[in-house]
């Protein structure tokens, strides 16, 4: 279903939905719970009973029976990426192979399924060796020349921090043992210097340049197809990192590319664009143009500046303070200077832009923080609502650093499925102890907005709200929970879905709960999230997701 912002926004005290029988948390402390909600134009108009909502119906008026389900506000998910999304679902998908022999066997079939012609490239992501059942190392240019020596083939680890290329794609990229390392970025060698085919953060441009651009009526085909399967999980709202998703494209086309979705009515998720500009040269021309936070509307909007400082655990490229615990040699990779980053804060600081700053090692967060004390410094602004993106491995004093600078935590509780089998091994026990700390930030009144980081993760809301009440895998383990202490209640997850991340926004005021003025984007879903068993949790549906009024899913 297109969803026509233009035609909705009618106004006047016609009401054109109402929704009976449920069972409504609307996330609004005045009026927490109710029975019925009544919806004019692409706003929500009154909530109350059933006899209070009933009153005002008429012969145009539609009514949906919840029949008792329970009904909650859109999910707005605080830090994914959409376009990159709808790339990858076009992508060979690794993310359940658990040996190189398995990602050869599937990557050949793709290749054989899609028909795909000597020359052309193909692409996957998804692999991660931390899962493989008997190799413990990353493939090789040698691993995937296996599958083909015609084709160039790039597939991409879990965390998107990481790729491996094969011989061809290596040739065609022009890199041989002559190639200089890059800052910020790695690839490894062999003894006389040749590519292994595995590219590290920034050295990741050097195998994505070649690889040729897709027609814009297919990036937004794939913005669509993300969309639509958002809006079966929930999302009304994404908080997306799209620049540099897709080869080729710039930020102005990307930006343009929503808008021409926009215009044509066919965005089914509201859209506030985390913006990746790495350089002071991307920024400069950026504000140039006249972009900056808040420029756009309710369907599409500018939003904050997007950093990436550093890398993922898993991949050892998150910057630690101190060396890896299983790998003494590296303590992470830094992809700025201090000076680059502070430079690239106080720019978009002073311009009126929010700051979203990429950071999972404890040193890439002190960085980061150092940054945003700077540029408060040299402009005060109490309502600056710049923010960490991941902030994994904290310790007591970046915990405190956060409610002392106002900073937003953006996290992603379904790392924990993954993470929890790793971290100790990486960071050591006690290391350990002070990480994924999100009841310690919540319990300090620091500003929590929940996300996926999608399609680093599954784009799903249920396991990521799980993982946070539950602090388990998605198979239950441990029995008790890891770090049970920094559990989150449900109230706080979903609120951290919902009002956590509209003030991550700046639009706390018009969406984010079930509240008579804000926009009416709801959630059905076929359990109650407040009263079902924490463990069964991951396993609630969605049965219908509401975007200004419009219906844009139901199962």
């Amino acid at each position: 279903m297109l969803y026509n912002n233009k035609e909705k926004n009618i106004g006047g005290d016609r009401v054109d939905l109402i929704l009976i029988n449920g069972k409504i948390h609307t996330m609004d402390l005045s009026i927490p719970e109710a029975e019925a909600v009544a919806v004019n134009g692409n706003k929500i108009y009154k909530v109350g009973s059933n006899a209070e909502i009933l009153s005002l119906k008429d012969e145009n008026t539609r009514a949906i029976d919840l029949k008792g389900r329970v009904l909650v506000p859109g999910f707005n998910d605080s830090h994914m990426h959409l376009l990159g999304f709808g790339y990858f679902l076009n992508m060979v998908d690794l993310s359940h192979c658990k040996s190189i022999e398995e990602i050869i066997q599937k990557t050949k079939e793709f290749i054989e399924t899609k028909t795909i012609e000597k020359g052309s490239w193909v692409r996957g992501r998804g692999w991660n060796h931390d899962y493989f059942e008997r190799e413990n190392r990353f493939p090789t240019r040698y691993d995937l020349d296996k599958i083909s020596t015609e084709h160039p083939i790039v597939l991409t680890r879990a965390c998107g921090h990481i790729c491996v290329a094969n011989s061809k794609a290596i040739e065609i990229s022009g890199l041989s043992n002559e190639t200089d390392q890059v800052e910020g970025g790695y690839f490894d060698t062999d003894e006389p210097g040749n590519p292994l085919g595995i590219f590290r953060e920034n050295a990741l441009d050097l195998i994505y340049k070649p690889i040729p651009s897709p027609e814009p009526y297919e990036v937004k085909e794939m913005i669509k197809g993300a969309m639509a399967y958002a809006n079966a999980k929930g999302l009304t709202s994404v908080q997306s990192d799209d620049f540099g998703s897709i080869p080729g494209y710039s930020f102005k086309e990307v930006i343009e590319i929503y808008n021409e979705l926009k215009e044509k009515g066919e965005l089914t998720v509201r859209v506030y664009e985390q913006c990746l500009l790495p350089t002071a040269e991307m920024l400069n021309e950026f504000i140039k143009q006249g972009y900056t936070t808040g420029y756009g509307d309710e369907m599409f909007k500018i939003g904050p500046l997007k950093l990436l400082g550093d890398g993922s655990l898993g991949a050892r490229t998150a910057a630690l303070c101190q060396p890896y615990t299983d790998d003494f040699s590296t303590a992470g990779i830094l992809v700025f200077t201090q000076d680059e980053l502070d430079e690239l804060v106080a720019k978009a600081h002073d311009n009126g832009m929010q700051v979203a700053l990429h950071a999972i090692g404890d040193k890439t967060m002190y960085m980061a923080f150092n940054a945003i004390e700077k540029a408060l410094k040299g402009r005060p602004n109490p309502d600056h609502r710049h923010g960490i993106v991941h902030c994994q491995i904290t310790d007591e004093e970046l915990i405190n650093k956060f409610k002392a600078l106002k900073a937003i935590a953006y996290i992603q509780p379904i790392f924990l499925h993954y993470d929890m089998h790793i971290v100790e091994n990486r960071l050591g026990v006690e290391r350990a102890r002070k990480t994924y700390a999100f009841k310690s930030m919540v319990d300090r009144g620091v500003h929590v907005a929940l996300g996926t980081d999608c399609p680093v993760e599954p784009l799903d809301v249920m396991p990521s709200i799980y993982c946070a009440v539950t602090r388990k895998d998605l198979k239950g383990f441990p029995k008790r929970g890891w770090l049970p202490e920094e559990s989150l209640t449900v109230e706080e997850a979903l609120y951290g879905y919902t009002m956590g991340s509209a003030y991550a926004s700046f639009e706390e005021n018009i969406k984010g709960s079930i509240t008579e003025g804000k926009l009416a984007d709801m959630v059905v879903l076929s359990e109650d999230i407040f009263s079902i068993l924490p463990d069964k949790i991951k396993d609630i549906a969605v049965e219908m997701t509401i975007l200004g009024g419009e219906i844009v899913y139901e199962r």
